[in-house]
C-alpha cells in the first residue's frame, strides 16, 4: 500500500525557516523517479494552493508567493522529497500536504508567528 508521510511542521517565527519532509513507502524506486512529487497547502477558508511542483526531468516550479524562498527537492534514495522554506512569513501558514503522482499525505501545519 502506498502511503506518503510529511513530517517537520511546526511553529515558528517569521523569518525563521523549516524543512518538510515527505516519505514514501510502499512503491518501488521506478514508480518515485517516475511520478510527479509536489507540495501544496490550505488555510483555513481557503483553497488548497500549489506550492511547488518537481517533475520527472527535474524541472521545479513555484507559486508566486514563494518564489525565491522555498526549494523544493528529492533524494530517489530514500523515497522522500523536501520543501525547504526559508524566510517564513505570517501568511505561510497553512496545512502543508505533499503528493506523488495521485497519492497524497495527511499534511503537517505549518504556524508562522509575526
Amino acid at each position: 500500500q502506498t502511503r506518503l508521510m510529511e513530517t517537520g511542521g511546526g511553529t515558528v517565527q517569521a523569518g525563521r525557516s523549516l524543512r518538510l519532509s515527505c516519505v514514501t513507502s510502499g512503491v518501488i524506486l521506478s514508480t518515485f523517479t517516475g511520478s510527479v512529487l509536489a507540495w501544496y497547502r490550505q488555510s483555513p477558508g481557503k483553497q488548497r494552493e500549489q506550492v511547488a511542483t518537481l517533475s520527472t526531468s527535474g524541472a521545479t516550479d513555484y507559486a508566486d508567493s514563494v518564489k525565491g524562498r522555498f526549494t523544493i527537492s528529492k533524494d530517489n534514495r530514500k523515497r522522500t522529497h523536501y520543501l525547504d522554506m526559508n524566510n517564513l512569513e505570517p501568511e505561510d501558514t497553512a496545512v502543508y500536504y505533499c503528493s506523488m503522482g495521485r497519492y497524497w499525505g495527511q499534511g503537517t501545519q505549518v504556524t508562522v508567528s509575526s
